[in-house]
This record gives C-alpha cells, sequence and structure tokens, in this order.
C-alpha cells in the first residue's frame, strides 16, 4: 500500500486523543525507516545479481575507442613527426637560407673548434642523456607509485573486448613515454626549422667558409658580402655553420629537463625529508645549462642562439605537460550521486525525533473502548 495512505490510516485512530498526534508522527517515522530499509535490501540485490550476471567489476570500464585511436591517430601523427625530423636532419629536402656577412665581421670570425664529436658535450652523449635520463625517471616513478598506492587510487583497467585488458601502469607509461618522445622529436623540428628559415652564421663562420676577400674585392669591413660562391671551405661545414639560430642541443637539454623536472615535483613524494626533490630537479637544469654554456664558450652558438633554444624547449615542455597529460594527474572519479532528500511528511510538518515512552504500535494492538481511542498496557 502506498506509505501516505498508511499514514493517514494510522493517523485516523488517535485524531481523538490529546497525544494522538505525537503518536501519530511516531508510527510516521517507523514507516519511513522501514522504507528506507527496504529500498536498501533491493539495491543490494540489484549489485548481487549483477554480479552474479559477470558484469565488470568497479575497478574496470569498457572502451571501444582505445585502440583505433591510438593505431589510427596517435601512431601517424607520431610517424608522421619522426618523418618530418629525419628530413629535416638528414636530407637537403629543406635547403637552409643562405645569409651574406660583412668583410672581415669579428662577430663570425672566432676559430674553428672543430667537429661536433670533439666537443666537450658532444651530441650523442647529449642525445642519450635526454633519452635515458627520463625515460629511467618516469619508470621508477609509476613502478613506486602502482605499489605504493592503494587499489582504491589507481586508475581504472580499460577493457575493449573479452581478451584485452590495458593495466592502469602500462597505461601510465606509454602515455608519459610516448607523450615525451612526440615533444622530443617536435623540438628537433621546431629547431631544425628555425635554423633552415634563418640561416644565421654561428660565431666561426668565417673560419669555415674562408672566404676570398681579394676575389670578392673587400676593400672595407662595411662592405657587404652576398655571393652565394664566396665561400671556398668544406661545403658540409659551411652548411653546419649557417644553422646557428636557435641552438638545437640547448633546446633539446631543456626540454628534458623541464619535462623531468615537473614529473619528479608533482608524481614524487618524499617523506621526511625536503631537499630530495630541489637537489635532484636542480641537478638536471644544471646539466641542461652547462649544455648551453659549453655551446657558446666553444664558439659553435651565440649566447642569443642559447637563449632562443632555452625558450623553444621549455615552452613546448611546459605546454605538453599542463595541456597535454594534464600535469601526470589521475583522472578524478566523478563525484557520488547526492543522496535522496528525505520526502516531508502528509501533514506538512516537520519530523523531528519525539520521545516517545511506550510503542506505539503496542497501543494499537491493545483493545479498544468507547470512550478513549486506545488502552495503555502496563
Amino acid at each position: 500500500m502506498y506509505m501516505p495512505q498508511l499514514y493517514l490510516r494510522a493517523l485516523k485512530p488517535l485524531r481523538s486523543s490529546r497525544s494522538g498526534w505525537r503518536n501519530g508522527l511516531c508510527i510516521g517515522i517507523h514507516l519511513h525507516t522501514a522504507a528506507r530499509n527496504q529500498r536498501s535490501e533491493t539495491a543490494e540485490a540489484d549489485r548481487t545479481n549483477r554480479k552474479m550476471a559477470g558484469e565488470k567489476p568497479e575497478g574496470v570500464k569498457n572502451s571501444i575507442s582505445i585502440v583505433p585511436c591510438f593505431l589510427f591517430v596517435e601512431l601517424v601523427i607520431m610517424a608522421g613527426t619522426v618523418l618530418l625530423a629525419y628530413y629535416f636532419e638528414y636530407t637537403d629536402t629543406f635547403p637552409v637560407h643562405i645569409q651574406g656577412f660583412f668583410c672581415y665581421d669579428k662577430a663570425f670570425s672566432k676559430p674553428y673548434p672543430g667537429p661536433e664529436d670533439d666537443s666537450k658535450a658532444p651530441p650523442v652523449l647529449v642525445y642519450s642523456l635526454v633519452t635515458a635520463i627520463p625515460t629511467v625517471t618516469i619508470l621508477a616513478g609509476e613502478l613506486t607509485c602502482f605499489f605504493m598506492k592503494s587499489e582504491g587510487v589507481q586508475e581504472k583497467t580499460i577493457v575493449t573486448a573479452d581478451c584485452c585488458y590495458f593495466n592502469p601502469l602500462l597505461r601510465r607509461i606509454v602515455r608519459f613515454l610516448g607523450v615525451y618522445s612526440f615533444g622530443l622529436f617536435t623540438t628537433t623540428i621546431f629547431a631544425n626549422a628555425g635554423q633552415v628559415v634563418t640561416g644565421n652564421q654561428t660565431p666561426h663562420f668565417l673560419s669555415a667558409c674562408r672566404p676570398n676577400y681579394t676575389a670578392l674585392g673587400c676593400q672595407s669591413p662595411m662592405q657587404y658580402i652576398t655571393e652565394r660562391r664566396a665561400c671556398t671551405g668544406n661545403p658540409f661545414v659551411v652548411a653546419s655553420a649557417r644553422k646557428s639560430f636557435p641552438s638545437k642541443d640547448a633546446a633539446l637539454s631543456i626540454y628534458s629537463a623541464v619535462y623531468t623536472v615537473m614529473y619528479v615535483t608533482i608524481v614524487f613524494r618524499t617523506k621526511g625529508t625536503r631537499l630530495t626533490k630541489p637537489t635532484l630537479c636542480l641537478t638536471l637544469l644544471s646539466l641542461a645549462v652547462l649544455v648551453g654554456v659549453i655551446r657558446v664558450a666553444e664558439y659553435r652558438n651565440h649566447w642569443s642562439d642559447v637563449l632562443a633554444g632555452f625558450l623553444t624547449g621549455g615552452a613546448i615542455a611546459a605546454f605538453l605537460v599542463t595541456c597535454v597529460i594534464n600535469n601526470f594527474q589521475q583522472p578524478r572519479p566523478p563525484p557520488p550521486p547526492a543522496p535522496p532528500q528525505r520526502p516531508e511528511p502528509v501533514l506538512s510538518m516537520p519530523m523531528m525525533p519525539l520521545p516517545c515512552v511506550e510503542s506505539p504500535l503496542e497501543k494499537l494492538s491493545g483493545p479498544q473502548t468507547a470512550g478513549s481511542a486506545f488502552t495503555e498496557i502496563t
């Protein structure tokens, strides 16, 4: 029977009594409590039936788009980025813009420092560090967080079919390292594109170019040479000397450092010590700055080239961390549904617990008389 009808029927024999309203409210409270308990039992039975029917538990969610998006969108974008970086770095598909120079320009007359492999920070060492340090740091951090966090705060396992389960640990590692790799190749493209478009010369450009000032008719340092065949040096060395702005090594170094520093700062939780994370972060940033200082000290780049590389790499790292992977944070679960509001009583009176010394049910079950609504049972 509908609950307000039960409530009215319970109140009907009590209206002639002075204490009838109080006892009626007590009966209403008992009826509401019974209805609430019945709803709870029904919800529990539904959950049990879903579990017996073979539905996925709470820590698992279905997704039919994760695999197609990864194969046909993200891998395609990644492959295109790698190919573009390869064409910029190892082919002549994008020719370098040839700038002129002033005769006897002291800004470009620094001694030739030798090939890149003779540098104190050779490209092999720089590329190895920008690849190995973030990879090891992210692997160590994710493994530690996965085994130390409780099950309730971990990401859900993605299910795409009956046999395809993606562990949250694997998903986070692939996500963070994949975004880092994408940013690494993107930084390379930005740096190479800037070098190709501007064609700014290195501080040792004239030492590599070896122009014939007599044949060029250089009689004054203010004379500007625009002849494309003015250089008599090694064409490969001359082409390399025209790629100065921005510094690619500085951009890659600061990109790797900023990405790793942000990961360490946000993800790592060091209890009991306040100097571990600052020491590690400052060490990584110092190594990146040291690469730029070496490039300037060896006359391979100008200060402006290094600063532009720092700005490029740092901006790409900050953008990817904050806007793409949401500061390495786990997706927040949706807020729990609001509890159902307590229905108002039929008589528009506030429900409040009133002291009931004697049970109304016992009073109703006693023998009724014509002079009173009920007979007390002692």
